[in-house]
């Protein structure tokens, strides 16, 4: 999406970019931290194997796994 596009759009960049750009576009670093923090999430819950490939066939199933994998995290994060 180019940048005029963005701007008609009223869309907020929050991936800063590289220092040699020309122009520069600011970034809101507590919404950059917030989705960081939230991809990070992502990538932890991808890392069990059964919430990446998806076995469970019902909708139901899956979020109860994606839930006993938050908790299983959320433990570990507590217990250090």
């Amino acid at each position: 999406m180019t940048l005029i596009t963005m701007e008609r759009r009223d869309i907020l960049t929050q991936i800063p970019m590289r220092k040699t750009r020309k122009m520069g576009v600011g970034v809101n670093q507590t919404l950059y931290r917030l989705r960081n923090m939230v991809q990070r999430c992502f990538n932890k819950l991808k890392n069990a194997r059964r919430v990446a490939t998806r076995f469970d066939k019902t909708a139901k199933s899956y979020l109860g796994f994606i839930d006993i994998t938050s908790i299983r995290l959320w433990l570990r994060r507590l217990s250090t």
